[in-house]
């Protein structure tokens, strides 16, 4: 019998056993470790034998929750990191060289924008390319790429990419497909299912959940060939080479830049995502019920949720994420109307940069997260002076309502 998901993830620590009877995992906080010889610390060293030697290259309480993310998305190996960030710096770096080329969603997450323009400053090409259809990913490819890169759900105005049209043809053209899947998480889609050959997650946010930790992790699915991938270091090229890939990134991206995640961090992740599918239930279905009220406020200009029958990408997110629509929404208020004022008047849901907390969040998205990147840059995107992001939480809904009606009351329509 196959149990379910929850179920799995509560008694995950278990299979291999815990010390002293406990319940979970312990935090080990040690920063050096030792083997029962000096040839074990060597083999340890050369990877030719499991273990640890140095915390900056992982801890078993590192393990637990990577052991964690695997069954979450059925995936062959993983590795954990100090945030999101770090997840998705350490894979690109790791395995990109300069002249190399990505094709990357142009509906990115501000600090991912700013990412790829440092590894265009290092000689890495980026397109940028509207993702919601395979046809321009595919036109936008070259000799000389390496990677396809998108988001599961585009933040914050919701574009859903043709995740599984690019997945088709990254497989067809043998480019590595790198997924990020935080704002779905492995309960709403499993990047396997779509074809990805590596998925990250900010697991500070929905599979952490409470605001309470930061980390990152990168996932190998086990589709793709890394024996045809042509930036494999030959220290790394031993054994099966589905290994190569998670094995670079870890001593390349983990090892050599010490983004490490911290083992307090990572037990708090690992509770945390014992709750992950109640938790997320609640707050997509909060973020449906919200987001279609929001749409009939006269205050309001425009709503963005994939939940929505108006969203352009609609039924390809009722199809991809199994019924539900995930936790982002986004809005444009009328003009005249200014989102410092109305953002203000919020007393219950809290102003702050963040996502997939339990407490709805809300943050003027062209003010803040995206204000770097510039007004040209924003406009591409359609980011408007007057959008809000909103993280919905699991506060029950007639008092976001009651809350969002007081705010926007203060306004004439």
């Amino acid at each position: 019998m196959k149990y379910g998901i929850t179920t799995r993830i509560l008694h995950s620590d278990h299979v291999t056993g815990v010390e002293h009877g406990a319940v979970h995992k312990p935090m080990h906080t040690s920063a050096a470790y030792t083997q029962g010889s000096a040839r074990d610390l060597a083999a340890v060293f050369k990877g030719d034998q499991s273990g640890y030697v140095y915390a900056r290259q992982g801890n078993p309480t590192g393990a637990a929750l990577e052991a964690k993310i695997n069954l979450l998305e059925e995936a062959r190996a993983t590795a954990c990191f100090s945030t999101g960030m770090a997840a998705i710096a350490a894979a690109l770096v790791s395995l990109l060289r300069s002249g190399d080329h990505i094709v990357s969603s142009a509906f990115l997450f501000g600090n991912t924008n700013s990412l790829f323009q440092t590894l265009q400053a290092m000689g890495v090409e980026v397109s940028f390319v509207d993702s919601t259809d395979v046809k321009q990913v595919a036109a936008a490819v070259r000799p000389t790429t390496r990677i396809v890169f998108v988001e599961t759900i585009a933040n914050p105005r919701t574009q859903i990419s043709d995740l599984a049209g690019i997945g088709a043809l990254c497989a067809e053209k043998q480019l590595l497909y790198v997924v990020d899947n935080t704002l779905t998480t492995p309960v709403l889609l499993r990047g396997r299912d779509v074809q990805a050959g590596l998925v990250v997650h900010a697991l500070t946010k929905g599979i952490g959940g409470h605001g309470n930790s930061m980390g990152g992790s990168v996932s190998d699915t086990g589709l793709f060939d890394w024996s045809k991938y042509s930036n494999i270091l030959p220290a790394y090229k031993k054994g099966d080479a589905a290994n190569w890939g998670i094995l670079q990134i870890r001593k390349k991206g983990l090892r050599d830049f010490g983004a490490t995640l911290r083992a307090e961090d990572a037990h708090r992740i690992a509770v945390g995502a014992e709750t992950l599918v109640l938790r997320l239930a609640r707050a997509c279905d909060n973020a449906l019920q919200l987001a279609q009220w929001l749409e009939k406020q006269p205050q309001i200009a425009r709503v963005y949720y994939p939940g929505l029958k108006s969203h352009p990408q609609h039924q390809r997110a009722a199809d991809l994420f199994k019924g539900s629509f995930g936790t982002l929404l986004s809005f444009e208020l009328r003009d005249g109307f200014d989102c410092f004022d109305f953002l203000d008047a919020l007393k219950l849901v809290i102003v702050s940069s963040h996502l997939s907390d339990t407490r709805t969040l809300a943050i003027p998205v062209a003010h803040t997260i995206y204000w770097e990147m510039g007004a040209e840059r924003r406009k591409e995107m359609g980011i408007v002076d007057g959008l809000v992001r909103l993280s919905v939480g699991i506060e029950d809904l007639t008092d976001l309502q009651f809350d969002f009606t007081q705010a926007l009351g203060q306004f004439k329509a």
